[in-house]
């Protein structure tokens, strides 16, 4: 028997278009933690100062956040790796010229806005179809390890691109690392495009014949978005919860953990880095837990217990007094995260028709992402009166009353107990959808 069959947690990896997506999503998210650490040194350094990387910043984000519900509808029309493929070659164009400019100058609004405006636009379209191409590469048996897989090479990339790319900034400045991550994007864009032709010729006979991606539009059939909106109260509901749930996610990540390490703390840049550091390492720990656990019969049910025990530890960090401490927490949170979101995401897509999955899939990650101002916002009203600790108990709060709204609702408690294990070319449209990463995160 092959190995891989023999850990849960690997057994996608024996499809071969799986394993080129991981590929190239993993590249492609360690080019982007590259990224994330050269341009505010870029912009920092040649004295554009903190006004201009926050436009910067919004320039991308705006674009990125308003675009997710137009990419799940053209991952749906078109299928998710032509969307995918498209604005993973447009970003490298992008990408590339971000060297260019870091090469020959100190950075310029008027020429990093519109490529950051056109990073973001591809980001936001290329997202839902992200989301939904899992399903397509593999069978229903195989989906939450595959999403584990996913979703732990992202917070791997996390954990080792921005220390690498930070070293490399520091040897080479930041026009080499801005390569490195249009080199990822050319990367990635070349991983689809084998996608596709493997899946075109099928010589692998452990590879899944269903969902197929396929060149031009995708025909509707079934319900629609309206009607799912209109008649599923559950999914009414899984959007308030994901609304709800993230209302402290931005703000915590962005204005109340750096503000504890810088306050109250006094750990610095280098502690704070470490609970970063902690949050990702627990999220790692907590997708491969997940990914290695069978199937649960009631995934919406633990993965909501899961959030409850991350709001806990949200709670009571701001209150133990050490950066070591602090950190262990963190990873609690990183834990709890990780795996809630595996089983939550996978329940999603196992419930959502194939042919609505992109566009709900957006719509999902708009509730998330589009609180994000507002939440920045509220934390830095928190902290500037009340200090960091009293934002850290609005998240868990906030966090806490939104999974347990959830609870109260019978067909939410018992989501996916009439969920079969079958291929995703076969969703019944029934039981009740779980949110898309309705705690938020720290990614």
């Amino acid at each position: 028997m092959n190995r891989l069959t023999t850990v849960r947690s690997l057994s996608p990896l024996r499809h071969r278009r799986f394993r080129l997506l991981v590929g190239g999503q993993l590249t492609s998210n360690v080019g982007d933690a590259f990224y994330a650490v050269a341009l505010p040194w870029y912009v920092l350094a040649t004295h554009g100062g903190p006004l201009l990387l926050g436009t910067v910043l919004a320039a991308y984000g705006i674009p990125r956040t308003a675009l997710l519900v137009v990419g799940g509808h053209l991952s749906d029309r078109w299928r998710p790796w032509t969307i995918m493929m498209a604005t993973d070659a447009v970003r490298a164009v992008a990408m590339t010229a971000m060297a260019v400019t870091a090469m020959l100058g100190p950075a310029r609004a008027i020429v990093l806005v519109p490529i950051a405006v056109v990073l973001g636009s591809g980001a936001g379209l290329f997202m839902p179809g992200s989301f939904a191409i899992v399903p397509a590469l593999l069978p229903g048996d195989d989906l939450q390890a595959g999403n584990a897989l996913v979703s732990g090479g992202t917070q791997f990339a996390t954990l080792i691109g921005p220390a690498v790319g930070g070293a490399l900034v520091a040897l080479a400045g930041p026009a080499p690392a801005f390569a490195v991550d249009a080199a990822s994007f050319v990367v990635s864009a070349l991983t689809l495009a084998g996608l596709r032709a493997a899946g075109a010729a099928r010589q692998d006979p452990a590879e899944p014949a269903f969902a197929e991606p396929a060149s031009g539009p995708a025909e509707p059939a079934g319900p629609t978005v309206r009607t799912l909106l209109r008649t599923e109260r559950i999914l009414q509901l899984g959007l308030l919860v994901t609304v709800a749930a993230n209302l402290g996610s931005g703000g915590l990540d962005e204005v109340a953990l750096p503000s504890l390490a810088h306050g109250p703390l006094h750990s610095g840049a280098v502690g704070f880095g470490w609970l970063i550091a902690a949050f990702g390492a627990g999220a790692l720990a907590g997708t491969i837990v997940a990914g290695q656990a069978s199937r649960a019969r009631r995934p919406f049910l633990i993965g909501s217990l899961a959030f409850l025990g991350e709001a806990v530890c949200i709670a009571v960090a701001p209150y133990l007094g050490s950066t070591p401490a602090v950190a262990a927490a963190m990873l609690g949170v990183g834990v709890m995260n990780g795996f809630g979101n595996v089983l939550t995401i996978t329940a999603f897509q196992l419930w959502v028709p194939p042919a609505l999955l992109g566009r709900l899939s957006g719509l999902m990650m708009l509730s998330s992402l589009g609180v994000f101002p507002i939440s920045v916002a509220l934390a830095a009203l928190f902290v500037r009166h009340l200090g960091p600790a009293s934002f850290f108990v609005f998240a868990a709060a906030a966090l806490a009353v939104a999974i347990l709204a959830g609870l109260s609702q019978r067909t939410w408690r018992e989501f996916g107990t009439d969920l079969p294990v079958h291929q995703s070319s076969n969703i019944p449209v029934t039981g009740a959808p779980a949110t898309a990463d309705p705690a938020g995160g720290m990614s």
